[in-house]
């Protein structure tokens, strides 16, 4: 995949995940499971390669979890 595409989809994950994460989004298994559900729609629209997306979305979980300690959640 090119920088362009990758930069696309990094972009669209943080606003995607910004806007929808919860305070208790680590504690509830509901929370966690529409968010990959989110993450996984946005991988495939862009054309992410299937076999890849199950380890990208854990990733993305992974940093959401440790970069939304720093963000304002409303």
């Amino acid at each position: 995949m090119g920088d362009d595409t990758l930069r696309a989809i990094a972009r669209e994950l943080v606003e995607t995940v910004r806007n929808n994460i919860t305070i208790d989004w680590i504690l509830r298994e509901n929370v966690r499971a529409q968010m990959r559900v989110l993450v996984k729609r946005i991988l495939r629209k862009h054309g992410y390669p299937p076999d890849k997306q199950e380890k990208a979305t854990q990733t993305v979980l992974e940093q959401t979890d440790v970069l939304s300690e720093g963000w304002a959640i409303a």
